[in-house]
């Protein structure tokens, strides 16, 4: 909100905003919206970039549509409908935006009982099964991403149980976790996610580096290889393998990331935003990665701000508010409605039973 703020405050004729709502409230979007109708009232000229079809929508005038660095098509907003733009920016029409199915859940995988972080989070009780995505939805705050962040070995834990395939596990650091099946995609990868000056090579290989070295030599050609083998299963597009991490989209990055961690073959994965900042068809792909995973037997969290995605791809729904867990919603009772309530503490005591 502050760096909203500055850009106003420079009175310009042309502001550029560039994903200005991926990591604030709804509330707070509203606020923006409407200081967008003001400034248009004043005759000042909004650029505005984003991946939020119905927010782009809401507020726009003219909507044109980039692909692959070019511009594809530019309507006024009358002409176009989000179908249409989705299909002009994956080249294809989507025909299921949420590629959901139906798999046979199995086994717990990961069971946490009564984790608690001081005043970060307390109490927290979940579960995941073999072949089972479950999300977790809650207000910025939350402390959903402070209960993975802890799962995972980056955070303390002051009390409670955490139970992988039946083992109960002391969490203790970060290689500790990886070895026992469980890893975990940072919601900010510039900032903890990617090595931005070295190569997507490195970056892919990086969290399992003993394929590669062994036998007190580097084989670069294993790990040509193994780096290959993932990218054509991922669809990473990348012109070499030695090009910056930095220079591919915010997708691309994301799928490298995501490969470097299916490099490993965990059961339990933790996807924290996975897909924000990146555009439909990159979604869709990350969404489709997320059922093959499960239909493999695996576990996946979810940890996600957009209600639709987390919606259209889980069984389960846990709810977080102020350090808390207040609600688990089945996939029958989903609606964006019950899910604000449990996290904003609005259920009456009928709406609870």
């Amino acid at each position: 909100m502050l760096e909203i703020l500055k850009a106003i405050s420079y009175n310009s004729d042309i502001i550029i905003m560039d994903e200005p709502t991926s990591a604030i409230t709804q509330k707070e979007v509203e606020k923006l919206f409407k200081k967008i109708e003001e400034l248009k009232a004043r005759g000042v000229c909004i650029i505005y970039i984003s991946h939020k079809l119905d927010e782009i929508f809401q507020i726009a005038d003219e909507i044109t549509v980039f692909r692959d660095g070019t511009v594809v098509e530019s309507h006024p907003k009358e002409e176009l409908d989000i179908e249409t733009v989705i299909a002009l920016m994956v080249g294809r029409k989507l025909t299921n935006t949420y590629p959901k199915e139906e798999i046979k859940i199995g086994e717990k995988l990961l069971e946490v009982k009564k984790l608690s972080n001081g005043n970060v989070y307390h109490d927290v009780s979940f579960h995941l099964k073999k072949g089972e995505i479950i999300g977790f939805a809650g207000l910025m705050g939350a402390g959903r991403t402070e209960v993975m962040r802890s799962l995972f070995g980056l955070d303390p834990i002051s009390s409670g149980t955490v139970n992988i395939k039946g083992e109960e596990v002391k969490v203790k650091n970060v290689q500790q976790i990886i070895e026992k099946g469980l890893v975990m995609l940072s919601e900010d990868r510039r900032r903890y996610g990617i090595i931005p000056v070295r190569s997507v090579r490195e970056n892919t290989t990086l969290a399992f580096l003993q394929k590669v070295f062994y036998r007190f030599r580097y084989h670069k050609k294993v790990e040509q290889n193994i780096v290959s083998d993932m990218f054509e299963k991922m669809r990473v597009k990348t012109p070499t393998l030695e090009t910056p991490i930095a220079s591919l989209s915010g997708g691309n990055q994301q799928k490298v990331l995501l490969a470097k961690w299916m490099i490993r073959n965990p059961d339990v994965l933790i996807l924290d935003e996975p897909t924000r900042g990146i555009d439909v068809g990159a979604k869709f792909e990350i969404y489709k990665l997320m059922t093959n995973l499960a239909k493999e037997g695996k576990g996946v969290i979810m940890v996600s701000s957009e209600l639709p995605e987390l919606i259209g791809m889980c069984d389960r729904i846990y709810v977080m508010s102020k350090g808390a867990v207040t609600g688990e919603i089945k996939r029958e009772d989903f609606s964006q409605e019950l899910i604000m309530k449990y996290a904003t503490g609005t259920l009456t005591s009928d709406e609870v039973r």
